[in-house]
């Protein structure tokens, strides 16, 4: 149905709704020139670039470190407040991976561009304490009279402690934003 005051243009707001579905085909939008939505790039094989760390798999991974999180905060909190004098070493490090896990957890939900660098940061920190924690307690067992989540690479947690990180930052890995050709430096030669 076209509108009186222009003949050529047969979608007109001013219609009846019903009338605008009955649109002219020629009037269309052609896919050729109407950009991909947002999130979404051309071609075979193109990366959905809007995935975030928390969608997905991701929402497992965030549940599994949510429940680390909640966890090892309990677990610490009652050795620091109960048997400090014990291990403070050993309670010490717990607490720190509890906070580790907290950071992660949130990050991880989180997903925007500065959780996304502090989620790197907390995972890496996190790998680096389960490998560090978990040497040091097989070299010298005497510093460690009372485990921590990260001792003998998470062997009291099945080793969990020691694949969650690798797994964590392979999923930072594959959830990252693509690489803007835009950014980087032209070649002069």
């Amino acid at each position: 149905m076209t509108h009186p005051d222009n003949p050529q243009d047969p979608g007109n707001p001013q219609d009846p709704p019903h009338s605008r579905s009955l649109q002219h085909p020629a009037s269309a939008p052609d896919p050729a020139t109407t950009a991909p939505p947002s999130g979404t790039t051309d071609g075979p094989g193109a990366r959905d670039t809007s995935r975030r760390t928390g969608s997905g798999f991701g929402r497992v991974l965030v549940l599994v470190y949510g429940i680390f999180a909640i966890s090892a905060t309990a677990r610490a909190s009652v050795q620091l407040l109960r048997d400090w004098h014990e291990a403070p070493v050993a309670y010490g490090l717990s607490a720190l991976a509890a906070v580790v896990y907290v950071v992660a957890t949130i990050a991880l939900a989180r997903g925007s561009a500065t959780s996304r660098t502090v989620a790197w940061t907390a995972v890496g920190v996190e790998l680096v304490g389960v490998l560090a924690v978990g040497a040091w307690s097989l070299l010298d067992p005497a510093t460690f009279p009372e485990p921590t989540v990260w001792s003998g690479f998470g062997v009291g947690y099945g080793f969990v402690p020691l694949v969650l990180p690798v797994v964590g930052l392979t999923w930072l890995w594959r959830t990252r934003p693509p690489q803007n050709s835009t950014s980087r430096p032209k070649d002069t030669a």
